[in-house]
C-alpha cells in the first residue's frame, strides 16, 4: 500500500553563515523538526559573481550529524581535529559531530575567485542519546563512488539506504534513507519504505504527484506512517529528494549548533565550547 500525504510545507528563504541564501522547509514556524531530522537547508540555487561566494566560518556542533550534498559549486572544510577536504559537484560529506567539533565550511578558493552557480543541501540528523557523546567522525563519498541506478526513466543516487538495487556506502547510527531521484516527464517510481520510518520528499526541480497530491519546486511533502511504499509521478522533468528514518522519540533540547536531550546538557555544551574543550581550527593546523 502506498503512503498518503499528510501535509505539504513551503520552504522559506533565509540567510546563513556569512550571508548566503538558503531555502528551508524546516525548522520554521510551520514545522519545528521531523524526527529524526532537525533541519534541511537548500543552499541556492544562485549565480555568484567573482568574489561573491560566502560560507560558514568556524562554528561548533555537538549531539547530531550534518550531511552535506553538493550539486554545483565547490566548498572546502576544516575542523578542530585536523581534518580537511573539498566538496565538488555530486560529493557527499556525512559528519558525525558527536561529543563536539569546531569546523568551517567555506567556498573553495578558485570557486570564490571566479564565481559560478552554487546549489546544494545540508541535512541535520539527530543522534540517539546513547551516541550523542561519541567521537566525531567523517564519511566522505565522492560523486564517482556514489551508488546509483536507472529504471524506466527514473534515476536515483543513493546517499543512504537502498533503491532500485543500489545500496549506499555510508554507515548510519540509526536506519536512514536518503535518495535523490531524477525522473523524466511522465516517469514514475515506487520506493519501498520500511515500517516505522518517518518519510518526506523535497522537490528540487519541476512538479510531481506524490500519493496523488501535487507538489512543485521548493515544497516539502510529508507522508503518513501507514503503508510500505511511496509513489512518485513526474508531471514535468522532476528532481526530488526522498528522505526517511526511524524516529528517536526522545526529548530534543536545541540551541543553535547544539542538540541534546536536556537544557542542562545544552548548557554544558556551551560551557565546554567556551572552555575550548572542542578545540579550535587554528590549533589543529
Amino acid at each position: 500500500m502506498n503512503r498518503t500525504v499528510s501535509k505539504i510545507v513551503n520552504a522559506t528563504e533565509t540567510m546563513e553563515g556569512e550571508g548566503f541564501l538558503v531555502h528551508r522547509p524546516f525548522p520554521t514556524n510551520a514545522l519545528n523538526f521531523f524526527d529524526p531530522f532537525l533541519l534541511l537547508d537548500e543552499m541556492g540555487p544562485m549565480e555568484l559573481a567573482p568574489g561573491e561566494a560566502k560560507g560558514a566560518p568556524d562554528h561548533p556542533h555537538r549531539g547530531f550529524e550534518t550531511v552535506t550534498y553538493l550539486l554545483e559549486g565547490s566548498f572546502e572544510h576544516k575542523d578542530s581535529q585536523g581534518n580537511a577536504g573539498r566538496l565538488h559537484p555530486g560529493d557527499v560529506q556525512w559528519m558525525t559531530a558527536g561529543a563536539g567539533v569546531v569546523h568551517s565550511e567555506m567556498p573553495e578558493k578558485e570557486f570564490a575567485r571566479a564565481g559560478g552557480k552554487l546549489h546544494g543541501f545540508q541535512l541535520w540528523v539527530n543522534l540517539p542519546k546513547k551516541d550523542k557523546m561519541m567521537p566525531p567522525r567523517y564519511q566522505d563519498v565522492p560523486a564517482s563512488k556514489m551508488p546509483s541506478a536507472t529504471k524506466s526513466g527514473a534515476r536515483v543516487r543513493v546517499i543512504a539506504g537502498e533503491s532500485l538495487g543500489a545500496k549506499a556506502a555510508v554507515d548510519t547510527r540509526t536506519p536512514i534513507m536518503y535518495l535523490h531521484f531524477t525522473l523524466d516527464k511522465g516517469a514514475s517510481v515506487s520506493q519501498p519504505v520500511p515500517p516505522g520510518y518517518n518519510v518526506f520528499a523535497y522537490v528540487v526541480e519541476g512538479e510531481g504527484a506524490f500519493g496523488g497530491k501535487e507538489a512543485r519546486r521548493g515544497q516539502m511533502v510529508m507522508f503518513g506512517t501507514e503503508g510500505d511504499a511511496v509513489e512518485i509521478k513526474a508531471k514535468t522533468a522532476l528532481s526530488v529528494l526522498l528522505i526517511g528514518g526511524v524516529p528517536l522519540n526522545e526529548p530534543v533540547a536545541r540551541y543553535g549548533p547544539f542538540v541534546m536531550n536536556t537544557r542542562e546538557e545544552v548548557h554544558q555544551a556551551i560551557e565546554d565550547y567556551r572552555a575550548g574543550k572542542m578545540g579550535s581550527i587554528a590549533a589543529s593546523t
